[in-house]
């Protein structure tokens, strides 16, 4: 299968990407800070590519648990995005949401990885409406998967996932801060032609010729 490149030489389209994490990082702090009850502060997100084999390093030790939402993407484009987000701000925006004292750590019950599931979907759902408005590109997310699992083994599966399509993945690291900086790890694929797409919506020419 051929592969498509997110190539960090191609400056002005990587340049591009990172406009709409900016934009995706705004709109999910909104709805995060709504869903909280709570004024919640955003940092400029930091953009990169990233080798899809070098994912299971991306937050650390591969020892550390996390929590994942993957989705997949269809219609206007096709895709994989996947939200990480660290033990700690999992819990902090559970206790805040649920109003338990923060001390509270008891594992997971339903209930946590349900609203972990809708906060994943929200902020997932912030990017890919940015996505589209920017490109007036219908998108189709499917439905959520969560996993609560080390971060080495829920990104050693997604790097496998994401390698039949491509080398290079974008990695968007973002701090939504109250007292505590919260940071979550927004990772995205596009497949076949779907980068081509997007910048070709966005009126950018060049991009059909650039193969992995």
């Amino acid at each position: 299968m051929e592969k498509l490149a997110l190539r960090k030489s191609d400056s002005m389209y990587f340049d591009v990407l990172k406009e709409i994490g900016n934009i995706g990082t705004g709109n999910a702090t909104t709805s995060i800070s709504t869903m909280l009850d709570m004024k919640v502060n955003m940092q400029v997100p930091d953009a990169e590519l990233i080798a899809v084999q070098d994912l299971n390093t991306v937050i650390g030790s591969e020892e550390e648990e996390v929590v994942g939402i993957y989705i997949r993407v269809h219609n206007g484009i096709e895709g994989s995005m996947m939200f990480l987000l660290k033990r700690a701000a999992a819990y902090f925006l559970l206790n805040r949401l649920f109003d338990r004292k923060q001390s509270y750590d008891k594992p997971f019950d339903g209930m946590d990885i349900s609203a972990m599931e809708e906060v994943g979907n929200i902020i997932i759902g912030s990017y890919l409406t940015a996505i589209a408005k920017m490109t007036n590109l219908t998108i189709e997310p499917s439905v959520p998967y969560i996993s609560v699992d080390m971060a080495g083994a829920i990104l050693s599966f997604v790097a496998i996932q994401l390698g039949q399509y491509g080398d290079n993945a974008l990695m968007i690291e973002t701090s939504f801060e109250d007292q505590d900086v919260l940071q979550g790890y927004l990772i995205f694929l596009p497949e076949l032609d779907s980068d081509i797409r997007i910048f070709q919506a966005l009126g950018i020419e060049g991009m059909s010729d650039k193969k992995r």
